[in-house]
């Protein structure tokens, strides 16, 4: 089977498991410190200066791959689509 190739941008990005993994990685490792955060300015704790240290050590630990691996996966959908 033979699938055309991509014209649309935005859908060769979306097909690129290197952007979808890095995006999670993102997501997910810095997502639930953000949501504490929020919920801090927003007045929904109890504490309004949370200490998330776990959550903090997660954000830490996979904010730099998941960006690293969003410019690779950017990188490499450029590089398909100037061949």
């Amino acid at each position: 089977m033979n699938t055309p190739p991509k014209t649309n941008p935005s859908e060769r990005y979306r097909d690129s498991k290197l952007i979808r993994v890095g995006a999670a990685i993102l997501v997910l490792g810095s997502g639930p410190l953000l949501a504490i955060i929020v919920a801090a300015k927003l007045g929904l704790t109890r504490d309004p200066n949370p200490n998330p240290v776990g959550f903090g050590i997660l954000a830490g630990l996979t904010f730099w791959p998941g960006i690293i691996l969003l410019l690779v996966g950017v990188l490499a959908v450029w590089q398909r689509k100037r061949k």
